[in-house]
Protein backbone atom coordinates (compact mmCIF):
# COMPACT_ATOMS: atom_id res chain seq x y z
CA UNK A 1 0.00 0.00 0.00
CA UNK A 2 1.10 3.80 -1.16
CA UNK A 3 1.36 4.83 2.44
CA UNK A 4 2.52 8.75 1.69
CA UNK A 5 0.11 10.64 0.86
CA UNK A 6 -0.43 14.55 -0.22
CA UNK A 7 -3.57 15.94 0.44
CA UNK A 8 -4.43 19.45 -1.47
CA UNK A 9 -8.29 20.73 0.03
CA UNK A 10 -9.68 23.10 -1.95
CA UNK A 11 -11.28 25.87 -1.47
CA UNK A 12 -14.52 24.34 -0.65
CA UNK A 13 -12.99 22.58 2.18
CA UNK A 14 -12.66 25.78 4.29
CA UNK A 15 -15.38 28.30 3.05
CA UNK A 16 -18.44 26.83 1.30
CA UNK A 17 -20.53 28.40 -1.28
CA UNK A 18 -23.27 31.35 -0.13
CA UNK A 19 -20.77 32.06 3.32
CA UNK A 20 -19.08 34.70 4.22
CA UNK A 21 -16.18 32.99 5.37
CA UNK A 22 -16.18 33.54 9.16
CA UNK A 23 -13.83 31.62 11.26
CA UNK A 24 -16.51 29.81 13.64
CA UNK A 25 -17.35 29.01 9.78
CA UNK A 26 -14.35 27.55 8.83
CA UNK A 27 -13.88 25.46 12.15
CA UNK A 28 -16.96 23.94 11.08
CA UNK A 29 -16.28 23.24 7.76
CA UNK A 30 -12.37 21.72 8.22
CA UNK A 31 -14.01 19.49 10.73
CA UNK A 32 -16.37 18.34 8.27
CA UNK A 33 -13.27 17.70 5.48
CA UNK A 34 -10.98 16.37 7.96
CA UNK A 35 -12.97 13.27 9.07
CA UNK A 36 -12.05 10.98 6.12
CA UNK A 37 -8.65 12.13 6.22
CA UNK A 38 -8.55 10.97 10.60
CA UNK A 39 -9.13 7.81 8.94
CA UNK A 40 -6.10 7.61 6.81
CA UNK A 41 -4.06 8.76 9.83
CA UNK A 42 -5.97 5.47 11.52
CA UNK A 43 -4.94 3.47 8.77
CA UNK A 44 -1.20 4.57 8.81
CA UNK A 45 -0.71 6.93 6.05
CA UNK A 46 1.99 9.62 6.53
CA UNK A 47 -0.05 12.39 5.40
CA UNK A 48 0.81 16.19 4.31
CA UNK A 49 -1.59 18.47 4.11
CA UNK A 50 -2.02 21.72 1.63
CA UNK A 51 -4.55 24.21 0.80
CA UNK A 52 -5.94 27.14 -0.70
CA UNK A 53 -5.89 30.21 0.47
CA UNK A 54 -7.78 33.09 -2.19
CA UNK A 55 -10.79 34.37 0.32
CA UNK A 56 -8.22 34.81 2.95
CA UNK A 57 -5.65 36.23 1.34
CA UNK A 58 -8.47 38.64 -0.40
CA UNK A 59 -9.66 39.59 2.66
CA UNK A 60 -6.68 40.75 4.35
CA UNK A 61 -6.12 42.66 1.31
CA UNK A 62 -9.23 44.44 2.24
CA UNK A 63 -8.50 45.13 5.72
CA UNK A 64 -4.98 46.78 4.89
CA UNK A 65 -6.76 49.36 2.32
CA UNK A 66 -8.87 50.18 4.85
CA UNK A 67 -6.53 51.26 7.55
CA UNK A 68 -3.41 52.10 4.97
CA UNK A 69 -3.79 55.74 7.00
CA UNK A 70 -3.65 53.95 10.18
CA UNK A 71 -0.90 51.15 10.18
CA UNK A 72 1.62 49.61 7.60
CA UNK A 73 1.03 47.98 4.29
CA UNK A 74 1.27 44.45 3.86
CA UNK A 75 3.00 43.15 1.05
CA UNK A 76 1.20 39.85 -0.69
CA UNK A 77 4.17 37.59 0.33
CA UNK A 78 3.76 38.60 4.02
CA UNK A 79 0.15 38.52 2.73
CA UNK A 80 0.24 34.82 1.97
CA UNK A 81 2.12 33.79 5.61
CA UNK A 82 -0.74 35.18 7.48
CA UNK A 83 -2.88 33.25 5.49
CA UNK A 84 -1.34 30.50 6.11
CA UNK A 85 -1.09 31.15 9.60
CA UNK A 86 -4.70 31.37 10.04
CA UNK A 87 -5.52 28.67 8.29
CA UNK A 88 -2.33 26.48 9.79
CA UNK A 89 -3.93 27.13 13.22
CA UNK A 90 -7.48 26.06 12.16
CA UNK A 91 -6.33 22.42 10.78
CA UNK A 92 -3.99 21.61 13.56
CA UNK A 93 -6.21 22.79 16.40
CA UNK A 94 -9.33 20.63 14.76
CA UNK A 95 -7.10 17.74 13.53
CA UNK A 96 -5.59 17.51 17.27
CA UNK A 97 -8.58 17.75 18.94
CA UNK A 98 -10.12 14.86 16.47
CA UNK A 99 -7.09 12.57 16.91
CA UNK A 100 -7.42 13.22 20.78
CA UNK A 101 -11.10 11.51 20.88
CA UNK A 102 -9.72 8.91 19.25
CA UNK A 103 -7.16 8.14 21.47
CA UNK A 104 -4.40 8.43 18.31
CA UNK A 105 -0.97 10.30 19.88
CA UNK A 106 0.18 12.44 16.71
CA UNK A 107 1.70 15.81 16.45
CA UNK A 108 -0.26 18.09 13.95
CA UNK A 109 2.51 21.01 12.94
CA UNK A 110 1.85 23.95 10.37
CA UNK A 111 5.21 24.88 8.58
CA UNK A 112 5.10 27.99 7.17
CA UNK A 113 6.61 27.13 3.64
CA UNK A 114 8.44 29.42 1.13
CA UNK A 115 8.53 28.05 -2.59
CA UNK A 116 11.01 28.36 -4.91
CA UNK A 117 10.55 30.20 -8.46
CA UNK A 118 11.98 31.60 -10.99
CA UNK A 119 13.67 35.45 -10.86
CA UNK A 120 13.15 35.58 -14.49
CA UNK A 121 9.55 33.70 -14.82
CA UNK A 122 7.78 35.36 -17.30
CA UNK A 123 4.59 36.14 -15.58
CA UNK A 124 6.76 38.51 -13.17
CA UNK A 125 6.76 41.01 -15.78
CA UNK A 126 3.17 40.34 -17.37
CA UNK A 127 1.24 39.47 -14.31
CA UNK A 128 -2.10 37.86 -15.38
CA UNK A 129 -3.45 36.33 -11.79
CA UNK A 130 -6.57 38.70 -10.42
CA UNK A 131 -6.41 38.81 -6.54
CA UNK A 132 -8.59 40.37 -3.73
CA UNK A 133 -11.05 42.62 -3.69
CA UNK A 134 -13.36 43.92 -6.44
CA UNK A 135 -13.33 47.69 -7.66
CA UNK A 136 -16.30 49.59 -9.66
CA UNK A 137 -13.81 51.94 -10.94
CA UNK A 138 -10.07 51.84 -11.53
CA UNK A 139 -9.30 55.09 -10.34
CA UNK A 140 -10.44 54.56 -6.91
CA UNK A 141 -8.00 51.88 -6.92
CA UNK A 142 -6.07 52.52 -3.76
CA UNK A 143 -2.78 50.78 -4.46
CA UNK A 144 -0.31 52.55 -6.17
CA UNK A 145 1.98 51.08 -8.89
CA UNK A 146 0.29 48.13 -9.75
CA UNK A 147 -1.54 46.64 -12.47
CA UNK A 148 -5.60 46.06 -12.87
CA UNK A 149 -7.65 44.30 -15.08
CA UNK A 150 -11.40 43.72 -15.32
CA UNK A 151 -12.35 40.59 -14.30
CA UNK A 152 -15.52 39.20 -16.04
CA UNK A 153 -17.85 41.84 -15.83
CA UNK A 154 -17.23 42.11 -11.91
CA UNK A 155 -15.12 44.90 -11.65
CA UNK A 156 -11.78 45.81 -11.71
CA UNK A 157 -9.35 43.67 -9.86
CA UNK A 158 -5.44 43.85 -8.30
CA UNK A 159 -3.13 41.45 -10.88
CA UNK A 160 -0.01 40.06 -9.88
CA UNK A 161 2.12 37.56 -11.13
CA UNK A 162 1.83 33.71 -10.56
CA UNK A 163 5.34 32.05 -11.10
CA UNK A 164 6.07 28.60 -11.32
CA UNK A 165 6.96 26.65 -8.62
CA UNK A 166 10.30 25.04 -8.65
CA UNK A 167 11.27 23.98 -5.19
CA UNK A 168 10.31 23.87 -1.74
CA UNK A 169 12.88 25.36 1.07
CA UNK A 170 11.57 23.35 3.85
CA UNK A 171 11.03 20.37 1.89
CA UNK A 172 13.53 18.45 4.14
CA UNK A 173 12.10 19.22 7.28
CA UNK A 174 8.50 18.47 6.02
CA UNK A 175 9.92 15.07 4.99
CA UNK A 176 11.97 14.52 8.69
CA UNK A 177 8.48 15.48 10.20
CA UNK A 178 6.09 12.83 8.64
CA UNK A 179 8.81 10.20 8.51
CA UNK A 180 9.15 9.73 12.49
CA UNK A 181 4.93 10.37 12.42
CA UNK A 182 4.11 14.17 12.23
CA UNK A 183 1.03 15.13 10.29
CA UNK A 184 2.13 18.30 8.39
CA UNK A 185 0.43 21.43 6.82
CA UNK A 186 2.42 22.99 4.38
CA UNK A 187 2.71 25.11 0.81
CA UNK A 188 -0.49 26.88 2.07
CA UNK A 189 -2.06 28.69 -0.40
CA UNK A 190 0.93 27.94 -3.14
CA UNK A 191 3.84 28.38 -0.28
CA UNK A 192 5.01 32.25 -0.26
CA UNK A 193 6.79 32.80 -3.36
CA UNK A 194 10.46 33.34 -3.39
CA UNK A 195 13.87 33.25 -5.60
CA UNK A 196 17.51 32.67 -4.94
CA UNK A 197 19.47 36.28 -5.88
CA UNK A 198 23.21 35.97 -6.91
CA UNK A 199 24.30 35.58 -3.40
CA UNK A 200 22.16 32.53 -2.76
CA UNK A 201 19.57 34.68 -0.46
CA UNK A 202 15.99 34.30 -0.55
CA UNK A 203 13.82 37.24 -1.87
CA UNK A 204 10.30 37.21 -1.75
CA UNK A 205 8.53 37.65 -4.93
CA UNK A 206 5.12 39.78 -4.60
CA UNK A 207 2.52 37.19 -6.31
CA UNK A 208 0.93 33.72 -5.50
CA UNK A 209 1.73 30.18 -6.77
CA UNK A 210 -1.01 27.94 -8.34
CA UNK A 211 -1.96 25.50 -5.02
CA UNK A 212 -2.04 22.87 -7.26
CA UNK A 213 0.92 22.65 -9.10
CA UNK A 214 2.80 23.99 -5.60
CA UNK A 215 1.54 20.68 -4.18
CA UNK A 216 2.81 18.69 -6.94
CA UNK A 217 6.20 20.05 -6.34
CA UNK A 218 5.92 19.38 -2.69
CA UNK A 219 4.50 15.93 -3.53
CA UNK A 220 7.41 15.41 -5.77
CA UNK A 221 10.61 16.80 -3.64
CA UNK A 222 9.63 14.54 -0.39
CA UNK A 223 8.66 11.37 -2.52
CA UNK A 224 5.35 10.96 -1.84
CA UNK A 225 3.34 8.35 -3.72
CA UNK A 226 -0.10 9.58 -4.18
CA UNK A 227 -0.99 13.22 -4.48
CA UNK A 228 -5.15 13.43 -3.41
CA UNK A 229 -6.62 16.88 -4.98
CA UNK A 230 -10.20 16.74 -3.16
CA UNK A 231 -12.27 20.05 -4.90
CA UNK A 232 -15.78 20.37 -5.63
CA UNK A 233 -16.57 17.28 -7.87
CA UNK A 234 -16.45 13.54 -6.97
CA UNK A 235 -14.99 13.24 -10.65
CA UNK A 236 -13.34 14.73 -13.70
CA UNK A 237 -15.21 15.27 -16.36
CA UNK A 238 -15.09 15.48 -20.12
CA UNK A 239 -17.69 18.41 -21.70
CA UNK A 240 -18.03 19.68 -18.25
CA UNK A 241 -22.10 20.77 -18.03
CA UNK A 242 -22.89 20.66 -21.23
CA UNK A 243 -25.26 18.06 -23.38
CA UNK A 244 -22.63 15.25 -23.78
CA UNK A 245 -20.67 15.85 -20.48
CA UNK A 246 -18.61 12.25 -19.51
CA UNK A 247 -17.69 11.08 -16.19
CA UNK A 248 -14.10 9.38 -15.75
CA UNK A 249 -13.05 7.09 -13.83
CA UNK A 250 -9.27 6.72 -14.86
CA UNK A 251 -6.91 8.67 -17.19
CA UNK A 252 -3.30 7.92 -18.17
CA UNK A 253 -1.07 10.92 -18.63
CA UNK A 254 -1.25 10.42 -22.46
CA UNK A 255 -4.80 10.32 -22.12
CA UNK A 256 -4.50 13.82 -19.67
CA UNK A 257 -2.24 15.38 -22.11
CA UNK A 258 -4.89 14.95 -24.67
CA UNK A 259 -7.98 15.97 -23.03
CA UNK A 260 -6.07 19.29 -22.06
CA UNK A 261 -5.12 20.17 -25.08
CA UNK A 262 -7.95 19.79 -26.72
CA UNK A 263 -9.76 22.37 -23.99
CA UNK A 264 -11.48 19.96 -21.56
CA UNK A 265 -9.93 21.37 -18.29
CA UNK A 266 -10.01 25.02 -18.37
CA UNK A 267 -7.21 26.92 -16.95
CA UNK A 268 -9.21 28.67 -13.63
CA UNK A 269 -10.56 25.35 -12.60
CA UNK A 270 -9.52 21.60 -13.88
CA UNK A 271 -6.80 22.98 -15.57
CA UNK A 272 -3.89 23.29 -12.68
CA UNK A 273 -4.97 20.12 -10.98
CA UNK A 274 -4.91 18.09 -14.38
CA UNK A 275 -1.09 19.79 -15.25
CA UNK A 276 -0.30 19.33 -11.40
CA UNK A 277 -1.37 15.18 -12.04
CA UNK A 278 0.88 14.80 -15.17
CA UNK A 279 3.67 16.46 -13.72
CA UNK A 280 3.86 14.76 -10.65
CA UNK A 281 3.40 11.45 -12.35
CA UNK A 282 6.20 12.42 -15.00
CA UNK A 283 8.46 12.73 -11.97
CA UNK A 284 7.90 9.17 -10.12
CA UNK A 285 4.45 9.53 -8.26
CA UNK A 286 2.42 6.60 -8.89
CA UNK A 287 -1.17 7.76 -8.70
CA UNK A 288 -3.45 10.74 -8.37
CA UNK A 289 -6.83 11.06 -7.41
CA UNK A 290 -9.55 13.64 -8.11
CA UNK A 291 -12.83 13.93 -5.65
CA UNK A 292 -14.73 15.64 -3.21
CA UNK A 293 -13.92 15.83 -0.09
CA UNK A 294 -16.66 13.74 1.03
CA UNK A 295 -15.78 10.55 -1.06
CA UNK A 296 -11.93 10.65 0.55
CA UNK A 297 -12.22 6.69 1.51
CA UNK A 298 -14.45 5.76 -1.20
CA UNK A 299 -11.90 6.97 -3.84
CA UNK A 300 -8.73 5.17 -1.97
CA UNK A 301 -11.43 2.48 -2.29
CA UNK A 302 -11.59 2.46 -6.02
CA UNK A 303 -14.99 3.17 -5.77
CA UNK A 304 -15.44 6.73 -6.87
CA UNK A 305 -12.85 9.81 -7.96
CA UNK A 306 -11.10 10.29 -11.05
CA UNK A 307 -8.07 8.03 -10.88
CA UNK A 308 -4.73 9.41 -12.64
CA UNK A 309 -1.54 6.81 -13.61
CA UNK A 310 1.03 6.50 -16.06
Amino acid sequence: MDKKIVIALGGNALIKEGQKGTIPEQYENVEEALKDIVKLIEDGYKIVITHGNGPQVGAIIIRTECALDKTYDVPLSVAVAQSQGEIGTIITEVLKNELKSKGIKKDVITVLTHVICDKDDPSIKNPTKPVGPFYDNPSTFRWRGIDYVEDAGRGYRRVVPSPVPLDVVEKKTIEALIEQGTIVIAAGGGGIPVYVDEDGKLKNIEGVIDKDLASCVLATKIGADQLINLTYVEKVALNFNKHNQKWLDNMTVKEAKKYLKQGHFPPGSMGPKIEAAIKFLESGGKRVIITSIDKLSEALEGKTGTHITK
